[in-house]
């Protein structure tokens, strides 16, 4: 187990470094001047002598490899550097709007769970019945239509015309509900399929033949067994499709006016606030990483075959 972890926690340093790669990148391959950029944000008039003192300060007159290892050390120390239209540090901003993202993340994957899970099992358990088949309906339905869209009709419907949940902001629990259930319904499509396919194919193992002759119950055998390790592929979909949370999270929030980190992004990019979008880039890369190491972890505990394939590689 030991060395299974290790390997994953070596995997983490390519990753990251491809990630501030990419970051560093953005000044660099963008046609936006980031001197420029600053001095527009500034409502400053760019002149030549101004360009030149700007791009000096930022460190653009150098060479590439003196540039992104400097870049590389401001990361790591989790310095972004001055927000160009707030002219605030933006670690200031990425702590005042991140705790709205990681709120409205965190309760759309709880939903997705405790919605798909059951459905997922049940689909399973009940195969070709009538709820297996409008399962898939559903399923069908949550990954085709899009968030924007979705969202702007739980709006209408239950904003608009039902008047029982508010349009936007972040003010009460209330305000989470409707995005929360929007992003979540992609995810629960998602993950209700690859439970029930997870099962169904845990239903075909010897084990669960061995348990059945030996008189185990099937409640038992299929809550402690079977589901326990079928649960593990859809904990894997959950660290595959990170990215699409947070790329859903930028919809999400900028449909419902939700103050988040996303939203902030979205602002960064018209406004060419580059520290902005380096810093997003940078901290969604990260998040990615982490979650799919706890993601590992889970994996570990639910299905203890990883640990034992990881000896016998080792």
């Amino acid at each position: 187990m030991g060395s299974y972890i290790g390997k994953r926690l070596l995997a983490i340093i390519p990753i990251f470094l491809f990630a501030t790669l990419l970051t560093f990148l953005l000044i660099h391959v963008s046609p936006v001047d980031p001197a420029e950029a600053y001095l527009t944000a500034a409502h400053i008039q760019p002149t030549d002598e101004l360009l030149a003192q700007k791009r000096h300060e930022f460190g653009l007159d150098q060479p590439l490899l003196v540039q992104y290892a400097q870049t590389l050390m401001k990361m790591c120390r989790l310095d972004f550097g001055t927000s160009y239209v707030s002219n605030e540090p933006v670690w200031q901003e990425v702590v005042l709007r991140m705790p709205a993202t990681i709120q409205l993340a965190f309760s759309s994957i709880c939903l997705a769970v405790l919605i798909s899970v059951p459905i997922g099992f049940l689909a399973a358990v009940y195969k070709n019945s009538v709820f297996d088949h409008l399962s898939r309906l559903i399923a069908y339905f949550g990954a085709s239509i899009p968030q924007f869209w979705l969202g702007y009709l739980l709006i209408f419907f239950f904003s608009v015309k039902l008047d029982l949940f508010p349009v936007q902001g972040r003010g009460s629990f209330a305000h989470l509900v409707l995005p929360s259930i929007t992003l979540a319904l992609g995810l629960i499509a998602i993950y209700s399929r690859l439970l029930r396919t997870s099962v169904l194919e845990q239903l075909q193992e010897p084990y669960v033949l061995y348990a059945r002759t030996r008189g185990i119950k099937e409640k038992l055998l299929m809550s402690k067994h079977v589901l326990k390790i079928a649960i593990s592929p859809m904990l894997t979909g959950l660290g595959m499709n990170m990215g699409k949370l947070l790329a859903g999270t930028i919809i999400v929030e900028e449909v419902f006016s939700w103050p988040g980190f996303g939203r902030y992004f979205i602002e960064a990019i018209f406004n060419r606030d580059i520290p902005v979008i380096q810093s997003y880039v940078f901290l969604a890369a990260c998040l990615f990483i982490v979650c799919n190491l706890i993601v590992d972890l889970l994996q570990m505990y639910l299905d203890p075959r990883i640990s034992w394939k990881g000896r016998t590689d080792h």
